[in-house]
């Protein structure tokens, strides 16, 4: 059994507590305007050039069996829609300037290289979160992974958008310590406008996890997850209706609602991958933003000590 993974994250403390190691996997149902992994949407195996790095050499191009690379005034070109991923052109670059995005692995090979960190998850209380993309759409190779790592006794997290089916959610349920749940927008034509797809599906695997919880002794932690994006989900009456959803859905369940602040470091993957991103221009938050917005959902109907907030912020010079 294999899967397709983008990159592990190694010492991670962003994807759960203590140090982590974050398996990023490829392929994902929504395609959020603001996504900050754009690499990770695309099933397909994929490729991104680096002028930086590029000695013009066009040994990629004599590589490329299928002629889909040329060279231009504006750099390499990629016929992205045809290109297989076969990796030639990254193996032959003699200055590394391709490099691939997506990998196929199997469940050893990639428990080997997660048992490297192990005394790390074990002094900090980490452990493996699997993230993307969408795990949850590799759903064998994701339960077969959390098995091995529940069998070495290494801690378990799901970050998941929810974008997937239930008996899949469902599958991956008992082997993980933690679900990560993304919930971005509550309004369905506005969350269809931003990621590409309605929020039904979402919300029916949240009710399900609520089902879940109840039952299960010990049941996994449950974090939910909010991007602050300005002009989308970072305003007033979405915060105040996610925050409204989650207290008659799940009361007393949600240990933490993490709102993460806007993130632009993703601007220079969009121009590798020649995806035109509407955020390009958009800065960073103010700390003073970041905080308005935890107040707003600290005042939506939840307990106030389950919010926090993460990320960046704008660092205001001040003019002498």
């Amino acid at each position: 059994m294999e899967g397709t993974i983008l990159h592990l994250q190694k010492m991670s403390t962003e994807d759960g507590p203590g140090i982590r190691t974050t398996v990023f996997f490829k392929g994902c149902g929504l395609h959020c305007a603001w996504c900050h992994n754009p690499e990770s949407i695309s099933f397909k195996p994929e490729i991104q050039w680096f002028a930086s790095r590029c000695l013009n050499c066009l040994t990629c191009i004599a590589h490329c069996p299928e002629n889909y690379l040329s060279m231009t005034d504006q750099g390499l070109q990629i016929n992205r829609s045809s290109c297989t991923g076969c990796f030639q052109c990254a193996a032959a670059c003699p200055a590394n300037a391709i490099e691939p995005l997506g990998k196929r692995i199997s469940v050893p090979e990639l428990m080997a290289e997660l048992r490297k960190d192990l005394a790390y998850y074990q002094a900090s209380g980490g452990g493996v979160t699997l993230s993307g993309g969408e795990p949850s759409l590799q759903v064998n190779f994701c339960e077969a992974l959390l098995q091995n790592l529940k069998q070495e006794g290494i801690a378990t997290a799901l970050d998941t958008c929810g974008i997937c089916s239930s008996a899949a959610l469902q599958r991956l349920l008992p082997h993980v310590n933690l679900v990560m749940f993304d919930l971005k927008i509550m309004d369905h034509e506005l969350h269809k406008k931003f990621t590409g797809v309605g929020n039904t599906q979402i919300l029916e695997n949240l009710k399900m996890l609520a089902g879940y919880l109840k039952t299960q002794a010990p049941a996994p932690e449950l974090w939910i997850r909010t991007p602050l994006i300005p002009g989308a989900t970072a305003n007033e009456e979405n915060l105040a209706a996610i925050g409204s959803f989650l207290q008659q859905n799940l009361p007393g369940r949600v240990s933490r609602w993490e709102l993460c602040a806007f993130n632009n470091l993703c601007r220079d993957q969009y121009k590798r991958l020649y995806i035109p991103w509407d955020y390009a221009e958009q800065n960073l938050m103010s700390h003073e933003e970041v905080e308005h917005w935890g107040e707003v959902a600290r005042n939506s109907g939840i307990s106030p000590e389950i919010v926090v907030t993460s990320g960046a912020t704008r660092v205001e010079v001040l003019a002498c």
